[in-house]
């Protein structure tokens, strides 16, 4: 079957009940019939469930879906994208380790690998998302993994995971992408040589805005040390948001192709506005990286960023003349949102560490919704002025 086939019909096994949709388990814990039973669950003899920390029939279904989706040999799900991410780094990643990263990732990562991975020894080295002709020459003898977003958060880069791939294997290297802004329906890093694959399921995997939640899919090998990690060290997503995640994932294939349609149109029709210096999407041709793009992606997501002419302040004005589209910290919903990544997501890094990473004053980033499309234009033209 398709993946998005597969991932409608891949549920766990029914109860004696026969229900058509899977229950909610909320519990904290699960029984057994007998003394070896549970002796054979606790020395990881069987699959059976013992505590929701680190297993539960919710949680699972939600992991073997994103897997299937992905690609994957097995995951383990998180009670949030930077959970995910932070138990990729600490699993895998030791005191003397050297981490590359693109330069262009969102600020939470940001503060995690120079502020944090330091403390426990681990070394970190930027990378320039637009030059990968560089990056091998950072490559030092402990460097073990390489991580990037792609396409980046918010400016919108792309990266060649054939490149990166290949980079990866010639050097050993563990190669870890967040997925978040393409999703496993536009892009899948693991068919390009990627080890690990993170994401933020709050986005577009919930895609109405409900619930947190974060996924590490992988090699199994991998996978192994993060789930032993993640198990001792308690970043558990819950039952209930696993529930409501799965069932988002049974629509994720059409909510993709509407979200990503409204967006290419609106990329078009902003493209040659007097008011904007360039407007940015992965699948306009104007794109710097769109050959790339086109290569690796089967649609361009469901994120369009242009820059105002009139700086800061003209992204916080913009921001104010909004009357339908919404002003909050986050993206990947039903209602279309916009944000001025400048003064809100990256306003704790410096000027120079915001250009770095591609903040220009005046970038709106703009999560274009499920809105009739015409809707979302006319909202963004009147507070364009």
């Amino acid at each position: 079957m398709h993946p998005s086939s597969k991932v409608i019909r891949t549920r766990v096994p029914r109860t004696d009940e026969m229900e058509h949709s899977t229950p909610m388990f909320l519990t904290s814990s699960f029984c057994f019939d007998n003394a070896e039973d549970m002796r054979a669950a606790f020395a990881d003899e069987t699959d059976d469930n013992i505590y929701s920390r680190f297993s539960n029939p919710n949680v699972q279904e939600f992991t073997d879906r994103m897997c299937a989706l992905e690609g994957a040999e097995a995951g383990f799900a998180t009670a949030s994208g930077m959970s995910a991410i932070f138990g990729s780094f600490m699993a895998l990643l030791k005191q003397g380790d050297h981490l590359l990263a693109c330069s262009s990732i969102f600020g939470s990562t940001h503060t995690v690998i120079s502020k944090f991975l330091p403390k426990y020894g681990i070394e970190y080295t930027y990378v320039e998302v637009d030059k990968p002709e560089t990056w091998e020459a950072a490559i030092r003898p402990n460097t073990k993994m390489l991580y990037l977003e792609t396409p980046t958060n918010p400016g919108l880069d792309i990266v060649d995971l054939e490149l990166t791939g290949k980079l990866c294997k010639k050097h050993n290297i563990i190669l870890n992408v967040d997925n978040c802004f393409a999703t496993p329906v536009a892009q899948t890093p693991i068919s390009f040589g990627a080890d690990i694959v993170v994401h933020s399921a709050t986005k577009w995997i919930d895609g109405q805005g409900r619930v947190l939640g974060g996924v590490v899919v992988g090699r199994k090998d991998l996978v192994k040390e993060i789930y032993t990690f993640c198990r001792s060290t308690g970043p558990t997503l819950s039952a209930f948001n696993a529930w409501v995640l799965s069932k988002s994932l049974e629509t994720l294939d059409v909510r993709m192709e509407r979200h990503s349609g409204n967006a290419l149109f609106l990329a078009r029709e902003l493209e040659q506005h007097p008011a904007l210096s360039w407007v940015k999407y992965p699948f306009l041709p104007s794109h710097p990286q769109y050959a790339i793009a086109t290569k690796q992606m089967s649609n361009g997501g469901g994120i369009v960023c242009f820059e105002l002419k009139g700086g800061l302040e003209a992204g916080r004005a913009f921001l104010d003349k909004l009357k339908m589209l919404s002003l909050t910290a986050n993206l990947g919903d039903s209602r279309s949102i916009a944000s001025h990544p400048a003064s809100t997501t990256h306003a704790k890094l410096t000027e120079a560490e915001r250009l770095a990473t591609g903040i220009t004053p005046g970038l709106i980033r703009i999560s274009v919704g499920l809105e009739k499309k015409e809707d979302i234009l006319e909202d963004i033209l009147q507070a364009l002025g």
